[in-house]
């Protein structure tokens, strides 16, 4: 039993020290991309016909706010067509139904497009929008975004070059200030952002489409086989099928798209399930196609990180379940020493993680040292999503559907907003949170056993599993009671 304990603790290590020291090497092509800058296009003289699209579901406290910011988008009337993909079930029909004829009556070209079921749902709804859509270009936003007038202005000319596809701008943070949990997810956004979307683009390696503030050629989207809601990123899948046919994207760093993060738990706990299990799905479909298809080995090695980087969640609930008796091993085995000296390089996965969301912020943030001090924030509440999160790999893994369940938006923008007693709001208590609280307990006894053995080294991981579960567990409890 010893043995199997330290084989599999070991190997758990080297799964998360795999995954986490490629942020050295995103932060080795940053360096050697540092002075590579995307192309300044021109407007065309005959501007193209674009459709934007906004899939919507259930979305009544934004839906206003996201209309009228498309409506305030920089664009010629006569070539600007805006289709609402409403497939709600509640007042939000009769909300966006309005939007639209008021709209409509002030010369837009808008209309409301309503399913009667939520077949796909929202790769179903684009499809289906897609089939009388007029623009060759399509710019999609979800519900809680807020885009700039300039987006199509600085887009468009992007697509004078026959072979570009899509293009993705930046998420910027309209509540980013508003707890501690939405300034976290923004650190973590903005790693995504500022080093795995610019970094990746600019060595010439795959990229994504993030769901919502891009903007597709039309011809690209059937050429690769149109929305398939086979997985629940049906953005992801997408973008790498458009690739392996031979498309190229652009990721704008500097042109942003303003939306709302999830300021719930509950919220961010749905999201987040359903990213990572939506790119394990992708990956199980993409990835064979791309190790058959002729590309470098350094774009297929990529390829699999981003596609496979959320297979670390199981591994970081195992270290966690074996981390005390790990240490209650090495108390009454003085001959395995050796091993856990070994065992202390995989602190160089944290350094690079750290390293990674340093230069992330230091891109887009003259206040990157204030910000950057969230990043214990950031990894215990990576360490507290694990459990939810593993369930989500588990599930992808043994092909378990689910529906596509839509992370709720309650326009939250200043302090003084509250989602408390706003409808939408989850107020479930399932297994994953006693197990977060009973991994919070067992992480206090876990240091009082470090103490009691002068393992001071264990103490610091061991304080952010605690900080991680205990969180997560409680902020979860705290929604469901509402105190």
């Amino acid at each position: 039993m010893e043995g199997l304990i330290l084989v599999l603790y070991f190997f758990s290590l080297c799964v998360l020290f795999a995954f986490g020291i490629h942020g050295l090497v995103m932060l080795y092509y940053y360096f050697k991309t540092k002075d590579v800058h995307t192309k300044d296009c021109e407007m065309p003289a005959d501007l193209p016909m674009v459709t934007i699209q906004l899939p919507l579901f259930n979305e009544l406290y934004v839906i206003e706010r996201l209309i009228e910011s498309v409506c305030k988008i920089k664009y010629p009337k006569d070539k600007l067509e805006i289709q609402v993909l409403d497939d709600s079930t509640d007042e939000t029909q009769e909300i966006a139904k309005n939007l639209v004829k008021t709209y409509q009556e002030q010369g837009f070209d808008i209309q409301y497009i309503h399913r009667t079921n939520r077949d796909g749902y929202k790769a179903g709804a684009l499809k289906n929008a897609l089939n009388f859509c007029k623009g060759e270009f399509v710019a999609i936003f979800d519900a809680d975004f807020v885009p700039n007038e300039n987006f199509l202005f600085s887009t468009i000319p992007h697509f004078n070059d026959p072979k570009i596809g899509m293009v993705q701008t930046r998420w910027q943070h309209l509540n980013e200030n508003y707890s501690f949990l939405t300034r976290t997810q923004a650190l973590n956004l903005d790693g995504h952002f500022c080093m795995e979307q610019q970094v990746r683009n600019k060595a010439g390696f795959f990229i994504n489409f993030n769901g919502t503030a891009g903007i597709w050629r039309k011809a690209t989207i059937f050429d690769a086989g149109n929305w398939q809601a086979d997985t629940i990123t049906e953005d992801m899948d997408l973008s790498y099928r458009a690739q392996l046919k031979g498309w190229k994207f652009v990721y704008l760093n500097d042109v942003t798209s303003p939306a709302e993060l999830p300021a719930d738990i509950n919220s961010l706990k749905a999201q987040q399930f359903r990213w990572t299990k939506g790119s394990i799905e992708t990956g199980k479909k993409i990835l064979p196609r791309v190790m058959k298809a002729k590309l470098p080995f350094k774009i297929k090695m990529e390829s699999i990180y981003h596609l496979g980087g959320n297979i670390v969640y199981p591994f970081i609930l195992v270290v966690a379940a074996l981390n005390v008796p790990i240490i209650l091993l090495k108390e009454h085995y003085p001959g395995l020493e050796t091993y856990y000296n070994i065992m202390a390089i995989f602190v160089v996965a944290t350094i690079s993680t750290f390293l990674f969301m340093m230069y992330a912020q230091k891109t887009i943030d003259l206040n990157w040292r204030k910000k950057i001090l969230l990043f214990p924030v950031f990894l215990a509440g990576s360490m507290g999503l694990s459990i939810s999160n593993t369930k989500a790999v588990l599930e992808a893994l043994v092909n378990k559907k689910t529906g596509f369940v839509r992370t709720p938006k309650f326009k939250i923008e200043g302090e003084n907003d509250s989602w408390k007693a706003k409808k939408y709001s989850s107020k479930k208590i399932g297994w994953v949170v006693w197990l977060e609280l009973a991994l919070a307990a067992y992480y206090i006894f876990g240091i009082g056993v470090s103490i009691y053995y002068l393992e001071i080294a264990a103490i610091p991981f061991q304080l952010l599993f605690l900080m991680g579960f205990g969180t997560v567990g409680c902020l979860s409890l705290k929604q469901a009671y509402g105190k």
